[in-house]
């Protein structure tokens, strides 16, 4: 059982004795709430008697309470609609986090398969870079070739052109021999 506590409190110049559980700090406040309450309804028309003027200031604290009790209702009603979807939306979210995952993981599958055909080219423009050379060198080889079977073909000929000299010298000497 909680402790109920005695408070002295003036409303409207008037000494109250406010017995509950509430602690001083709360009391005193409702207090001073409903004394400036009173003072204003009384400050706007100076004809109303005291029980008049907190009538009218109970009356508009009930107004006061029944909105907040509306506007109460509307917000608990307005966050059961979120706290309802919240299944719904976590079910939502765990399956977008499993897509991320799924797709970071084919993002990594990619990005390997990425650095493995960089690789693979770079390798690929090294043969082709081997071959190029090859080909230098092959190219310089059939230049030689040619020049060297240029070389021969000259000599060759030189050499057939000294066999048709000689042959003619041959014949000649063979005749001059003939004829002695």
């Amino acid at each position: 059982m909680t402790d109920k506590r005695k408070i002295n409190v003036l409303i409207d110049g008037r000494n109250f004795t406010v017995v509950g559980a509430e602690n001083d700090r709360y009391v005193r406040e409702l207090a001073a709430y409903v004394d400036s309450s009173i003072k204003k309804m009384s400050s706007k028309n100076e004809r109303l008697s005291p029980t008049m003027a907190a009538t009218l200031t109970a009356f508009n604290v009930a107004d006061e309470l029944f909105k907040l009790q509306e506007e109460h209702k509307e917000l608990r009603k307005k966050s059961k609609e979120p706290l309802e979807k919240y299944d719904s939306l976590k079910k939502e979210m765990q399956e977008a986090n499993a897509k991320i995952r799924e797709m970071e993981t084919k993002s990594f599958e990619y990005q390997d398969e990425v650095i493995k055909t960089k690789l693979s080219k770079e390798q690929l423009f090294g043969e082709i870079n081997e071959l190029k050379e090859g080909i230098k060198v092959k190219d310089q080889e059939i230049h030689k070739c040619h020049t060297d079977l240029k070389e021969y073909k000259d000599k060759h000929f030189k050499t057939q052109m000294e066999i048709v000299e000689l042959k003619k010298q041959l014949k000649e000497t063979l005749e001059l021999l003939d004829e002695n």
